[in-house]
């Protein structure tokens, strides 16, 4: 995911959790949409340098 991907969905879930009064929910799926993309950055490091070894 770019960081115009990942920006737009903090603000989307951001202004939703504004309306209905969930700021703990921001904060939460903020950490939980960091997390996936450190995972996912790493996996694909793994990929491309297994790829590149055969």
């Amino acid at each position: 995911m770019n960081k115009t991907m990942f920006y737009f969905w903090i603000f989307a879930i951001a202004v939703i959790a504004f309306f209905t009064g969930e700021i703990a929910t921001v904060m939460m799926l903020y950490l939980i949409l960091i997390t996936l993309n450190a995972i996912h950055s790493t996996i694909k490091d793994f990929y491309d340098d297994w790829k590149n070894r055969y």
